[in-house]
Formats: C-alpha cells, structure tokens, sequence
C-alpha cells in the first residue's frame, strides 16, 4: 500500500528531477547562443587579418596589437598596416604586447607570436605597440623587448611606440621612454607617435577609421625617414 507521504515524496522529486531538466536545458541554449569568449574572439579577428596582406610589393611585417588588428572596424584589413607601402602582413593580437602579462588570452605577446612571423621574410619588420603594457612593471617590458629582439636577430626592424590614447594617456610617457631607450641600446629606430592628436572610438582607447588612416600615414612617413636596422646581439 502507498502511502500519502510517499506520494507526495515521489511527486516533489519528479518536479525537482523536471526543473533541473528545464534548467539544463535554458543552460545548453543559452551556452549555445552566447558566442566567442573575448579571447577566442581575439584570435578569430587575429587569424582573419593574418590572413589579409594589402598593398603589393616587397613584403612588410607588422608585429603588434588590436591597432594593428583593427579592433573597432567593420573591415580590418583597413587598419592602419594598410598603409604602409609594399606587401603588408599583419600578425597582430588585441590586448597583447611586448610584456608577456599584457594580455590574460596566454602565450600571445610580440616575443611569443615572433618566432612565426619571421617566417614571412619581410623586408622590414615593425613592431608597433605599448599600450597594453600600460600597467606592467618595467622589467617585464625589458624583458619581453630583449626576448623579442633576439628573436628579431638578423632582421631589418622598426620600434613604433604608443600613441597619446585617452584612456591610458597618464602611462603613455613612462612606457613611451622605456622603450625609446631599449630600442637605442638594441640600435633599432624608435618612432614616436604620442605627439600624434588622433580620432578615438568612445572608448577612448581604439582608432576610428579615420584615426587609423592619420596613424598609419603619419607612420608610414615616419618609418621611411628611419633607417631600418638588425638588432644587436645583446642576449635577453
């Protein structure tokens, strides 16, 4: 004989074995509509403007960040690289830079990501950024610098420094110094763009179009009035 207590213990657990399905399967659905996680975004845009090389000519390699990625914009493969003279590729990240704590998506600083793009043969390699090392100690800039310079050994390089952006502008000098010293100790050019007054998303942080087309040309100038040169061979 059942009795009611059983009844009414057999009826609670299968309400709770049928809430927990629904919950499940919100979850499931909701898991499925959700999209990249920032990082996995990350590399989906940095794979595409890898995948993107403008201009035509001897090959030009650009090393660096969501500027040279193209964060923001409905095309990347108009961010500013695309106007650079010559075959232009393009191994940016967002969020990475010469420190390797810059970014939290892993082992994608400028030194990490080196060692595949030397694979390009380019003529010349310019290595752009600085931005995202706003709040790294200054011995994991140097470090992530001398690293990235030995993998750079032999290579004819180029040290773009951060522009002036609004939302990191106070961290800008500290950084922007740094690496103009490191870059004359390595005996590479270091090109100043923090005098640069540039147009910036409403987060104060990433180029608009036109941002990117004054950053670019104002670089493009920059880089053909330096002289292009193999790091020196220091060590890390």
């Amino acid at each position: 004989m059942v009795l009611r207590g059983d009844v009414r213990r057999v009826v609670g657990a299968a309400a709770v074995v049928t809430l927990l399905a629904a919950l499940m399967a919100f979850y499931v659905a909701g898991t499925a509509d959700a999209g990249p996680t920032r990082c996995q975004q990350h590399r989906l845009d940095a794979r595409e403007r890898a995948g993107t090389v403008t201009g035509e000519g001897a090959p030009v390699l650009v090393i660096g960040d969501s500027w040279s990625v193209g964060l923001g914009q409905d095309d990347l493969a108009r961010s500013w690289p695309s106007r650079l003279p010559g075959a232009v590729h393009v191994l940016g990240f967002s969020g990475s830079g010469f420190s390797a704590g810059a970014s939290r998506c892993g082992a994608v600083s400028f030194h990490d990501r080196a060692p595949t793009a030397v694979g390009v043969r380019a003529r010349l390699v310019v290595v752009q950024g600085g931005l995202n090392d706003y709040d790294q100690p200054g011995a994991a800039i140097d470090h992530g610098f001398r690293s990235l310079m030995a993998d750079l050994a032999g290579q004819r390089v180029v040290v773009v420094g951060p522009a002036d952006a609004p939302a990191r502008s106070g961290a800008v000098p500290r950084v922007d110094a740094q690496l103009e010293v490191l870059s004359e100790l390595y005996g590479v050019p270091y090109v100043r763009t923090s005098d640069l007054d540039l147009d910036y998303l409403p987060d104060r942080l990433h180029l608009t179009e036109e941002g990117h087309r004054a950053f670019g040309d104002a670089v493009a100038a920059r880089v053909a009035e330096a002289v292009p040169a193999r790091p020196a061979a220091l060590g890390r």
